[in-house]
This record gives structure tokens, sequence and C-alpha cells, in this order.
């Protein structure tokens, strides 16, 4: 039986994380690897669906060219084929990057393509070889969920490990789940040209937790497709289509765009070897902090362990769990990082910090600030839309958390998870310089009321005299 100090289950962005640091030290290595190669985001998430979203903005601004003198718009057109190979080109570019000095340059010994399995706590098996391995990164990723009563669709039914392989798009399509993807790849799609009906059963959009949030975020995204909240839609196959349902009727689709999620790649490794309890998900017990799973020298990294599936935070887990690997049996428990997610829809969404729903709201001042005639910038862009929900913390004064609808949020969202990040308190951000007319007014705007509530008037005025030499 071939025996190495470490194996990496999966060639993701966790997986390569850890194959980096790692060789970098030894060449007692072994990196399995079953199906694709090349990322979730680079290859199915964020990258391609970037490149979609960016093709269906350039269409869809053709509708408010006369509202800035530009006519002609009613004559463009747009070519479906060459959209989708467009995306896919790119798509091709970024996991080919991915791999460019990563997997390709590891030799047959080292990078084995095939399906593991846990056959004892140190050992697993892989086409139908038992490899030894002293410490074990788990970072097999995940997959889209898929209800077993939808698969009999076939071909009608997309997840997002199909749709940027379609070469001609759907004239209707239902998309079920309004989560992020849903959220991004229905709106490309309506923009596109394709009719779109949206289907949640939460009664919010994008996971938003705020009310003033969530309800403006209906209000904006079903202005370009209707969308039906609060109840789980029934899919059944038809001659021509697939008939969808729910308590306000029935609508026939082409085709269906399921996003519910995605699943661990946990089943069909054998966890059950490692000898520790699972649970009824069948993960097994892993420390946050660490990657650890339970005691032993067996790491859980990335969207495997579902904690906070997206690409920045698998990287961290990556680091983590190959740090703690390499000085096994001396863990370090490392700080996560302030949790931050994003929408690439329009307006934007972001959201970072602590969630509205684990609030003590009797400890936090929560504010709303609407765009709408109340930012320069925006109201001469043509996108005064939105709405910056923000919480502070009553006894610290810092800022906790927080929801965006708004243009650009991506760039807001960053700039206040860094000051979560760092503790700031909102007398700190309001003495910040902040120029005109910029979108950033609009934040300094959300900010003075949160300083409002928790400062007086004397408080806030000194910030003057603070800032002087």
């Amino acid at each position: 039986m071939r025996r190495v100090k470490y194996i990496i289950l999966g060639a993701g962005s966790s997986g390569l994380t850890a194959l980096g640091r790692i060789r970098r030290e030894t060449d007692d290595f072994v990196m399995i690897n079953g199906g694709a190669f090349g990322t979730t985001c680079a290859r199915v998430g964020c990258m391609p669906s970037k490149a979609l979203i960016h093709c269906a903005e350039h269409f869809h601004a053709r509708k408010h060219f006369y509202d800035f003198g530009i006519d002609g718009a009613d004559g463009l057109t747009i070519n479906h084929t060459a959209v989708m190979k467009r995306v896919r080109a790119f798509r091709d570019r970024f996991t080919s990057g991915v791999q460019a000095g990563s997997t390709d340059t590891l030799g047959p010994d080292q990078l084995i393509k095939g399906f593991a399995k846990f056959v004892a706590p140190d050992i697993v098996e892989v086409n139908g070889e038992k490899i030894q391995g002293e410490r074990i990164i788990i970072a097999t990723g995940s997959r889209p969920v898929v209800p077993d009563a939808w698969k009999s669709l076939g071909d009608k039914l997309i997840t997002s490990d199909e749709v940027f392989e379609l070469e001609a798009l759907p004239k209707r399509i239902a998309v079920i789940g309004l989560g992020i993807i849903g959220l991004e790849i229905g709106q490309a799609l309506s923009r596109l040209g394709v009719e779109v009906i949206g289907f949640e059963m939460s009664n919010t959009l994008c996971g938003l937790q705020s009310p003033k949030a969530s309800r403006q975020a209906i209000k904006l995204i079903s202005r370009e497709f209707p969308i039906y909240l609060g109840e789980a839609a029934t899919v059944e196959e038809t001659r021509e289509g697939v008939k969808i349902t729910v308590s306000s009727g029935t609508f026939e689709v082409d085709a269906v765009f399921a996003s519910l999620g995605r699943r661990p790649n946990l089943d069909g490794i054998g966890l059950e070897a490692l000898g520790v309890d699972l649970d009824n998900k069948g993960m097994p017990p892993f420390n946050i902090h660490t990657m650890q799973v339970s005691d032993l020298p067996v790491f859980i990294a990335g969207d495997v362990n579902g904690f906070r599936p997206i690409l920045h935070e698998a990287g961290h887990e990556g680091k983590i769990a190959v740090n703690n690997a390499m000085a096994y049996p001396n863990m370090t428990a490392y700080k996560r990082k302030t949790p931050l997610g994003i929408a690439f829809v329009d307006p934007q969404i972001g959201f970072f910090g602590v969630g509205y729903e684990s609030l003590d709201l009797d400890q936090t001042v929560v504010i709303n600030f609407k765009l709408e005639r109340n930012n320069g910038r925006a109201i001469v862009m043509g996108e005064d839309k939105g709405v910056i929900s923000l919480y502070a913390d009553k006894a610290s004064k810092q800022l906790i958390g927080g929801e965006l609808i708004m243009p650009h949020a991506e760039h807001f969202t960053h700039l206040l998870t860094w000051a979560v990040e760092q503790q700031l308190e909102v007398l700190e951000l309001l003495r910040m310089p902040y120029y005109h007319p910029v979108l950033e007014e609009a934040v300094e705007s959300a900010i003075g009321l949160l300083a409002e509530a928790l400062y007086t008037r004397d408080e806030i005025e000194a910030l003057e005299t603070l800032s002087q030499n």
C-alpha cells in the first residue's frame, strides 16, 4: 500500500490553496479529484455568470438611451448564440488559468483522477488503489440541489452546471429559487429577451433579512419579471414544456432553472470510516476555526463543509486547513473573516456582518437611508433607487452589519465590511473624507443617521475640532 504524508481530496479553491502551500515544503503528497477540474467559481459559478450578466447589462442599457438623448435603440438586436459562445470562451480562459501552474504541473503519481473513498480514518481507496495518508484534507466541493422528482424533466431542467453550455436560450423559463444565483441568472436571461418567471419558497429575495431592504429588493426586481414568493412551486412535465403551479396560478414554460442551493459532496466518500458521529446530513463534527474533524489529522474545507460556500471563504478555509494539517497535532484557531455577500443584479445587493435576524434590537441601532431623490450622483445617473440599512451596537458604538440595495453596492459593501472587520466606531466612519458628488455620499448620509442615534449633537459637531492639526 502506498503511503504519503498528505492527501488532498478535491482540486477546487480549498484544495488548490492547500496544494500550493504543501508543494512548497514537500513532494510527499497526492491530490485526488473526481469530476471536472477548474473550481466551481471559474467553471460554473461566479466568473461565467458575470460574463453573462455583463452582456445582458449592455443590451438592457438600450432601454435608457432615449433618456440620454441617444436615438436608434429600437434597432438593436441580440444574438444569443454569440452571447453564449462569449461566455464559454471566458469560462475556458478562467478554468485553464486556474489549472496552469497548479494541477497541470503534477505528474500521474501526484494527481489521481477518480473518486476517493475512506476505508479507514487514514486510508482512502481510489481506482482500486489504497493510499494511506498521515494528514488528509477533504475539499470535495458541492453540487446543485435537484429534487429527485424533477430529474425526469431531462434537458428541460437546467442548473448552474448546465446553463452556460446552452447554445440557444429558451423562449420561456421558470427560475425556481431566488437566492443570489437564481436572481443573477434570472435577471440576466430576462434582459437578454427570455420570458422569465421567478419562484421563491421564502418571503424574501437573496436571503435578505432587513425588512426595508427585502421590500426594496422585491419592488425593484419584480419590475423586470414576475416573482411569486412564500410557497413551494410544483413542477410537472408536459408535451410542450413544463407546467409550474403555485396558489396564484399555473404557468407554462419551456424549461426550469433550478437554483435551490448546493449540496456538499459528502455522500460516497465513506466518512463513516472516520469513526466519528455524523449528523443527519452526513457531516462530521469539525471546528470552523481550525477546520479539524473531531481530534483526527483530517481537515474539511470549502463548500463541502457547508459553512460559507463562497470562493473567498473557501480559499481562507484552505489556508486554515493546510496550516493546521502541517502543524498537527498543534492546532491554531483562526479568526474567521467578517461575513460578506454580493448579488450582481441591478441594483446590486450587498450584505455584511451580523444579519438582521441575529440582532438584539434592544441593544442595536438600525437605520434605513433611501437613495430616491437623496443622492445627487445617483439622480444624474438615473439610478436613484434602493436603500442602505445599517446596524450599530449601542454599547460599543461600532458598525456591526447591514444590507445595501443600490448601484455599485459591490464596492460599498466591501468598504463597510472592512470597517466592521476593523471594529470601527460610527464616529470614526463619519470622520472620513467624502468627495462630492459621489455615491459614497449616500453611505455618508446613512452613517450620519447612525451617528445621530448614538451620539450627542456636541459629540458630532466636535468632529471639526478633532480633524484639525
